[in-house]
């Protein structure tokens, strides 16, 4: 006799992982202009009221700038409105737009030594900013604002682990909730770079110095955006960790090598042509791996027949 309770139970089941994908498909394709424009929003507000409130505070900005604090200030806004599709943009598991089925493969999270070693061009990418930075610097000016730590008014530690902070919570908006949110809609290049279009306005008082400023700073942080978008694309596990420290790094080098505080516009050009330099390498990667064969599929179709 045929079992009914299993096939009763087996089209429970289609019917359950059926809705479940549905689900999906609907969190993916809905409402993501209305989140992005909340959390752009509050990003905004947020970063100049923080900013206002600073003085009063006492906190000096060269240890950390209370606007940073705009963009987690936006991620809590957002998440009270949509919580399930936040915590799913924030953990990783909603499906990004991709056009390769292997693209949708889960990586394995690594353990131990290994989880490090994926990620190390990532953390060494900073670096490489800041040499081509000073290299720039130095063949157009011939000089080099170097500040010692020793010169700074505050310990190097708070200074790092203020900065680090800091660091975590623009990234905390920009990187693990803005960018994968519109990977729900655009490919990873293109949603970087309007996340490091947007993340770049976001600093408006870089709007007010003069133009060449103005444009080394967009690059800078289109270029650092799509860095970061290709290098974490496939990472569900220390996106904040990983994109705080980047950051982290590239201001450091800022403060240390290139003077970020200086109103001059040399230095921050060739912060930018350093970052657009140190970007086409992952543009580069991405591509190729894009337009690479699937082995298997490439396997199977000059299989016998």
């Amino acid at each position: 006799m045929p079992d009914h309770n299993h096939n009763h139970n087996h089209n429970q089941s289609q019917s359950h992982n059926q809705s479940q994908s549905h689900g999906r498909r609907g969190v993916r394709r809905s409402g993501w202009a209305a989140q992005a424009g909340v959390f752009l929003a509050v990003a905004f507000l947020a970063a100049g009221a923080c900013g206002a409130l600073q003085p009063a505070t006492g906190i000096p900005p060269e240890v950390v700038q209370l606007t940073q604090l705009g963009p987690a200030l936006a991620v809590a806004a957002v998440a009270l409105l949509w919580p399930a599709r936040t915590k799913a943009l924030l953990t990783g598991t909603l499906p990004a737009r991709t056009t390769r089925p292997t693209d949708r493969a889960p990586r394995i999270p690594a353990t131990g030594r290994s989880a490090l070693l994926p990620h190390l061009p990532l953390l060494l990418t900073p670096a490489l900013i800041i040499a081509l930075s000073a290299g720039g610097l130095l063949l157009t000016s011939a000089t080099l604002p170097v500040t010692a730590p020793r010169a700074l008014a505050h310990p190097l530690a708070l200074l790092v682990a203020a900065q680090f902070l800091g660091a975590c919570a623009e990234e905390i908006g920009w990187r693990c909730h803005l960018q994968p949110l519109l990977r729900t809609r655009f490919g990873p290049v293109t949603a970087s770079v309007l996340v490091g279009a947007l993340w770049g306005l976001w600093h408006v008082p870089v709007l007010a110095q003069e133009p060449a400023y103005a444009a080394g700073f967009l690059t800078a942080t289109i270029a650092m955006s799509v860095i970061l978008g290709l290098a974490l694309e496939r990472v569900r596990h220390n996106r904040l960790l990983l994109a705080g420290a980047f950051h982290t790094l590239v201001n450091l080098g800022m403060l240390f090598v290139t003077d970020e505080r200086s109103p001059a516009a040399a230095p921050m050009v060739a912060l930018g042509a350093a970052c657009l330099a140190a970007a086409l390498p992952w543009l580069v990667a991405a591509r190729r791996a894009t337009t690479a064969p699937d082995k298997i599929t490439a396997t199977t179709a000059h299989g016998t027949r």
